[in-house]
């Protein structure tokens, strides 16, 4: 057998997959595995936030597989306090508790939300619903899922976790007629500022404002799910920079450790020491190889310089797709962007930039670029003379 036909023998068949086996990489490109050359435009969904094997990044992993690869969290590490420390210093949080992925995050969010409220006002409270947004994702445990606003990737799983409510996006009156009807019963507002896997749609400044203003009101959490949107991504450390706010809760996953299995969910003052001992756990959580290549990771996107490539970079990029007659908008922020094709299907073209050397990904009827942060204008121009050309035929 070959590598696809032994893969699809032993392996679930839970992704619609390119018939493309990859075998290594460097840079911003991939090569497969009968040497077939790719520009990467997708970066395994925003994950190698640094491209392939990056020098640095892979020597700091390499030299922390030579001296400690895992321990259980009865121990301490250097390597994950020194991590811990630059990411509540660089984002300004209290605490974090680190798991392997986004749905770990958001499920950490999710029960430390919960335990605040039922700490301070009491199980008989019952104040436990979480207001979340039409079109969201959040995850695709159970309970993750619950909270993800799309009925798409509902069917076959039910009975889901009670206690979540969603309201449009952008619709402050909904969020409102909402916070209203379920008053006292409420304890956090989950949202993603711009919903990716929703389509690359941002919220609006006002839509978000009212957010914070109304949970003010009645102390209630606000969670930031920048699973997608962290970590330099939109041309901000944190998209809550952008938008101007600071979330309760913030949870990161993707490209915080450069293409290694991580999660992280970061509160504040108010609630950093609301989950406990025993209340809490991941065995692989704070893994240190994960630990050593977020250090890598953060020391390069809170470099001021660094930030304003991705900037710079960005603009560039939406500059040259606004130029291509098929493209009808491009949205999004910084290096997170969705474009709106005029006549043709997104997963049509998706299938033809990889037969012609790039990879790219879709979102609802949209392209969807989340190319690594460190491309360079060349490598854009040559991923966008690809697409033109498959565009214009």
């Amino acid at each position: 057998m070959n590598t696809i036909e032994k893969f699809n023998e032993h392996v679930m068949a839970t992704y619609g997959r390119l018939d493309i086996v990859l075998d290594k990489g460097q840079g911003r490109s991939a090569e497969a595995e009968d040497g077939k050359q790719y520009i990467d435009f997708g970066s395994g969904i925003g994950t190698n936030s640094l491209g392939y094997c990056d020098a640095e990044w892979a020597d700091a992993v390499s030299a922390q597989a030579h001296a400690i690869q895992h321990t259980s969290n009865y121990y301490y590490t250097k390597v994950q306090a020194d991590f811990a420390d630059k990411l509540c210093t660089s984002t300004g949080y209290s605490k974090v508790f680190f798991g392997n992925s986004g749905a770990e995050a958001n499920e950490c969010a999710i029960k430390l939300a919960r335990k605040y409220s039922f700490d301070k006002y009491g199980k008989e409270a019952e104040r436990n619903i979480i207001i979340t947004l039409v079109n969201s994702f959040h995850g695709r445990t159970i309970a993750t899922l619950s909270a993800t606003g799309q009925d798409v990737f509902h069917n076959y799983f039910f009975p889901f976790v009670p206690g979540f409510v969603n309201v449009e996006a952008n619709n402050i009156d909904d969020l409102k007629a909402k916070l209203a009807e379920n008053k006292g019963k409420v304890c956090a507002v989950m949202f993603e500022f711009v919903q990716g896997e929703g389509g690359v749609c941002p919220l609006t400044q006002e839509f978000v404002n009212a957010i914070f203003e109304e949970c003010a009101k009645d102390d209630i959490l606000t969670i930031a799910d920048e699973v997608q949107t962290g970590i330099g991504r939109t041309g901000a450390l944190l998209t809550s920079e952008i938008f101007g706010v600071k979330p309760n809760i913030t949870t990161l996953a993707k490209g915080l450790a450069g293409g290694i299995p991580i999660g992280a969910c970061l509160a504040d003052e108010k609630c950093c020491d609301v989950l406990t001992k025993s209340t809490h756990g991941s065995t692989f959580g704070g893994n240190p190889l994960a630990c050593a290549g977020g250090k890598v990771v953060l020391n390069r996107v809170t470099d001021p310089e660094f930030i304003a490539e991705i900037n710079r970079k960005a603009e560039y990029f939406r500059k040259g797709l606004a130029e291509i007659d098929e493209v009808e908008g491009v949205d999004g922020l910084g290096l997170m962007i969705g474009v709106r094709l005029k006549t043709k299907k997104a997963s049509d073209i998706l299938m033809k930039c990889a037969e012609n050397g790039l990879l790219i990904l879709t979102a609802k009827d949209k392209l969807r670029f989340l190319p690594p942060l460190n491309i360079s204008c060349e490598e854009i121009d040559q991923g966008l003379g690809i697409l033109k050309k498959l565009l214009e035929e």
